[in-house]
């Protein structure tokens, strides 16, 4: 996708032991009939620690599906919408240190077409304590208030820059004024 913005984040919160596997992930912004964006609230205590932050909707991309068909499965799972895809945002490349994980990140806008029911099929989708439907300029300040230490921070400074292209990309196309 030539002309997409693309970044790359180290993992600077746990120590570098290599990398043993690279996943592909699916995560967008999903805006509704009144212009407000989904963000969970997730809350996690496992070998991470316990924290609490906010993540943009998405997840893994399965064998056989591409970023586009893992994105609209991933929102029908953890936010019970079917969606349409407007645009690609960005690649982001990031890391998790402590599970010798590399991530290829893919960001989409989307819009809410129908209501459906969230059925969580992962043990992440657990994590999720709710999903708050909010303007995108208050779920950037959430994002920039955001802890910057540990997963939370790494969450962070992936999905910041994907909401700051978000919203000019929302403006652009009257989804929401500056």
């Amino acid at each position: 996708m030539t002309g997409m913005e693309r970044f790359a984040f180290e993992d600077n919160q746990y120590p570098f032991t290599g990398v043993t596997h690279v996943r592909d992930i699916a995560r967008g912004i999903v805006v509704d009939e009144e212009g407000n964006v989904a963000i969970h609230r997730i809350y996690r205590d496992d070998m991470f620690g316990a924290q609490g932050y906010y993540e943009t909707p998405g997840g893994g991309v399965d064998e056989g599906e591409s970023f586009e068909q893992a994105f609209v499965r991933e929102c029908e799972e953890e936010i019970g919408c079917e969606v349409e895809i407007l645009s690609p945002l960005c690649d982001v490349k990031d890391f998790y240190n402590l599970i010798g994980r590399e991530n290829h990140n893919r960001f989409f806008l989307a819009i809410k077409v129908k209501q459906t029911h969230k059925h969580f099929a992962s043990d992440g989708d657990q994590m999720i304590q709710e999903t708050l439907w909010i303007p995108i300029q208050e779920a950037i300040s959430k994002y920039e208030a955001q802890e910057q230490t540990g997963v939370a921070g790494l969450v962070r400074q992936r999905e910041l820059p994907a909401l700051r292209l978000a919203y000019e990309e929302m403006v652009r196309q009257g989804l929401c004024k500056r």
